[in-house]
């Protein structure tokens, strides 16, 4: 419940139409905050909306069609969601795009898609929400990221680049804006049951996205800066980190 001395706190995630999106935004609706959905798929988008709504009360959440291609966009929308929220505690970029590449294909098309979508649409709104924080001296930012940006493997060379250069933008952040009253988490979701899934050759230890999401909200409330779900991924890519190149350049995962 929102009073004059303690406020109802407000989230806005971006690619909130499905998967861990829309299991987030579930999930903060629960703990009482106000959610702004933006994703591309309206309808999708309006569904989640009129869930929410019937579950936890009528204006916990609102819609944003929003293209994160279409990054001249990202100011007007932001600026929109924060006027309607009157306020913005927490920002999650969570759009994701991955497509199949075969082993013996380079189609920089495809790269480019990727890169639009997981490098250009994140560093548009999390430039947004890192500014907003600043003045404020409060916030949290958080970026899906993923352990596939931990090492550079055969399988697919743009998708692994585009999450190694988000984890890499936001420990940036994290290293500017620390000292500055904001936290930044960087998630690093292994194999998890969304739409992506079925581009992954071969899936273990896969989880639901309301799993995730579970992970990603307490690690929020800890402040925790690198989350690794389920944890178990953060073993196992810290072994592959250190598998020397001449080794890693010969296995076909």
């Amino acid at each position: 419940m929102s009073t004059a001395l303690a406020p109802q706190p407000a989230a806005a995630v971006i690619g909130a139409s499905s998967g861990i999106g829309a299991a987030l935004a579930r999930r903060l609706a629960r703990a009482g905050y106000r959610v702004a959905l933006v994703a591309r798929r309206a309808d999708r988008l309006e569904q989640l909306a009129a869930g929410l709504e019937a579950e936890f009360g009528p204006g916990c959440a609102r819609v944003y069609v929003h293209d994160v291609t279409q990054t001249a966009e990202a100011p007007a929308v932001f600026q929109r969601l924060l006027a309607d929220l009157g306020r913005l505690d927490v920002l999650i970029y969570n759009a994701g795009q991955q497509l199949p590449v075969a082993l013996d294909e380079y189609d920089f098309a495809k790269d480019q898609a990727m890169l639009a979508v997981n490098v250009l649409g994140a560093l548009a709104w999390l430039n947004l929400g890192a500014a907003l924080f600043e003045r404020q001296g409060a916030g949290h930012l958080v970026g899906v990221s993923s352990v596939a940006g931990d090492r550079g493997r055969v399988g697919a060379p743009a998708y692994n680049t585009s999450k190694a250069a988000l984890s890499t933008f936001l420990e940036a952040l994290r290293n500017r804006l620390t000292r500055r009253g904001v936290h930044v988490l960087t998630v690093k979701p292994g194999f998890v049951d969304t739409e992506l899934l079925k581009h992954a050759p071969r899936a273990f230890w896969v989880i639901t996205p309301e799993q995730a999401a579970a992970d990603i909200v307490r690690a929020l409330a800890a402040r925790q800066q690198v989350l690794y779900t389920p944890a178990r991924w953060g073993l196992l890519m810290l072994i592959i980190r250190h598998i020397p190149s001449i080794i890693f350049r010969r296995l076909k995962f």
